[in-house]
């Protein structure tokens, strides 16, 4: 049952970093701004759909494990991205920015 359950976490946690790497592969084909500002947009709509998965698999996280996921750590990068690619399509376009470092090690 436990091995049953971390395998279900791992796939929670590893479609944060594929749904970003996906999206940012495929957004290099787009060529038209638009459909790039649409793909965007349905990034963040992705990243805000993960938090009831993450509030699932932290519910299911037993409270006496040795090492525990930090679910709120993940909840700041996953803000952090969704707030930088909400910044991207606000931004005029010649603009850089400046991104903040994600914390990525989400074990304690």
């Amino acid at each position: 049952m436990k091995r049953a359950r971390s395998s279900v976490l791992a796939r929670y946690v590893s479609l944060p970093s594929l749904l970003v790497a996906s999206t940012f592969l495929s957004l290099t084909a787009i060529a038209d701004s638009n459909e790039e500002y649409a793909a965007l947009a349905r990034l963040i709509h992705e990243i805000e759909a993960l938090e009831p998965v993450i509030a699932t698999a932290e519910s299911q996280a037993s409270p006496d494990a040795r090492i525990r996921f930090r679910y709120d750590w993940l909840r700041q990068d996953l803000e952090r991205i969704r707030a930088g690619v909400q910044e991207h399509i606000d931004a005029p376009r010649n603009e850089p920015r400046k991104v903040p470092p994600l914390r990525g090690d989400y074990r304690q």
